[in-house]
């Protein structure tokens, strides 16, 4: 019996080493949750307050406008939570865009209930959280969205209701996983057509009305109506989303796929001005890419992370190596490790100021420091010791912070990896290249570099072994090519 408990004590212990450390979420300031909170308050008062218009008014209905005042609260309550769980990095800007949507349908719906389908009311507003911060999140706001009516005399159809609840959770759930614009104004043309024959199913043709209603697009209660106003709310909305991208700081996968264009315009400067720095880019992007898949992380953030992580080096190719055509090294006539590891440093400042003038979103700039963390610069603190300068070992690393996401810390393992896999001889073997690999990101994890990373055991080893297959992959001999002399070979 003691051996059983022993067991399963160490089994539990085991358990609990491997799961995925708590992320702590961004802290917000004081005063933006105070405003957060007013909003919230504000949403609480529009969608109870006609409780209290009642005349003669009872202590009941007081009880009963408190207790739904106090329910609206704690539901705006419960949906910042869920943003913030879904995604510990939201910011106070993107909580304001969750809470003033709720609080403008809130408004809508007081004001235009009688005149606007709920539908157009719902969906667009969902479009938009699912494309900036999650599916779960804009699911969450739906729920709240669709539950709470602020006048209790406006009676939705049930029929209506359960189309509502259908198609706003299909743009929920596909919002957050669409890739493209043009994927978007798919879903702003089949979901209006589904919801008209879903309405001409479940409420009768008998609603429709195009040619006899002078003011159709707003014909509340007329199945045609009711679609084509939510189409145009939809196609608004999307041409909307790059203004709610720019100022309230979101990331969508369309914008991501934009920004990893090869033909924009840094990546492009990037490819010529320092073409060993993006050949060395593109090889760590195939390691990270593959990685970040086997974790079950945002290939397309880490993708285009990537892609950026070192343009920094475009204020001065010429001083890293991947860009030297072997003649000479300007560190070896500068003869300064000093100035050197300021050199290396700048690489990364330089980086976030094209960050800014590029006006890159901070989750992508955010892979310039991070990929190298308070990484030391070994090979200049080498050169000082054998000076014999007597220099602190602080002035030899990399200034941070250190990797704060799953992402970030891939891009630094990917990187330290890449050179070592590349410079391995052809005929090594798999379990030597994992030996490498092995060595690199223990000596990461050792030095502190994965401490707020979130990555767990498990997902470390699946990094490895990601790292090994691409590794196999680009391994491979080329057969040697009888030459002739009108080159027929290829």
């Amino acid at each position: 019996m003691q051996n059983i408990i022993t067991t399963l004590k160490k089994l539990f212990y085991l358990w609990r080493r491997s799961q995925v450390p708590v992320k702590q979420p961004i802290k917000i300031s004081r005063i933006d949750n105070l405003i957060i909170f007013l909003i919230c308050i504000l949403i609480s008062i529009i969608s109870s307050y006609k409780l209290l218009l009642i005349s003669p008014l009872y202590i009941e209905d007081i009880f009963s406008w408190f207790l739904t005042f106090t329910e609206i609260l704690i539901s705006s309550g419960v949906l910042i939570l869920v943003s913030k769980k879904e995604n510990p990095t939201i910011s106070s800007r993107q909580i304001f865009l969750i809470i003033t949507l709720l609080l403008a349908v809130q408004v809508t719906k007081l004001a235009l209930a009688s005149t606007i389908s709920p539908l157009a009311m719902i969906i667009p507003p969902a479009l938009i959280i699912s494309q900036g911060m999650g599916s779960v999140t804009a699911l969450a706001w739906v729920s709240i969205a669709s539950f709470i009516w602020p006048d209790p005399e406006i009676v939705i159809n049930n029929n209506i209701f359960f189309i509502l609840l259908v198609f706003a959770s299909v743009v929920s759930l596909l919002g957050g996983r669409i890739r493209s614009r043009a994927q978007l104004l798919q879903l702003s043309i089949f979901v209006p057509i589904g919801s008209f024959f879903s309405q001409w199913i479940l409420i009768g043709k008998d609603k429709i009305s195009i040619t006899y209603e002078q003011d159709f697009v707003l014909a509340n209660g007329d199945i045609f109506s009711d679609s084509l106003l939510l189409a145009i709310a939809m196609l608004f909305t999307i041409l909307f989303i790059p203004i709610f991208e720019s100022i309230f700081g979101l990331l969508t996968k369309a914008r991501l796929l934009e920004l990893a264009d090869k033909e924009n315009p840094l990546i492009r400067r990037l490819s010529l001005e320092a073409p060993g720095t993006f050949e060395h880019t593109l090889l760590i992007c195939g390691l990270a890419e593959e990685a970040t898949r086997m974790i079950g992380g945002d290939i397309d953030l880490i993708k285009t992370g990537a892609l950026y992580h070192d343009v920094g080096k475009l204020h001065a190719p010429n001083w890293f190596i991947e860009n030297q055509d072997g003649s000479k090294n300007p560190h070896d006539e500068l003869d300064d490790p000093i100035k050197s590891a300021k050199v290396l440093q700048a690489h990364v400042d330089e980086g976030l100021k094209f960050a800014r003038k590029n006006r890159l979103p901070k989750l992508i700039a955010n892979f310039i420091p991070e990929h190298q963390g308070t990484l030391k610069m070994g090979y200049f603190f080498q050169k000082a010791k054998e000076k014999n300068l007597d220099i602190n070992e602080y002035y030899f690393r990399y200034r941070g912070p250190i990797p704060q996401s799953k992402e970030t810390a891939i891009l630094m393992l990917a990187d330290g990896c890449e050179a070592a896999l590349r410079a391995m001889n052809i005929n090594a073997s798999d379990k030597e290249a994992l030996e490498t690999i092995s060595n690199i990101i223990y000596s990461r994890k050792k030095d502190g570099q994965l401490d707020d990373s979130n990555l767990s055991k498990g997902e470390i080893f699946l990094i490895k072994r990601a790292f090994l297959n691409v590794w196999k992959r680009i391994r491979h001999r080329r057969i040697q090519y009888p030459t002739s002399k009108n080159n027929t070979f290829s």
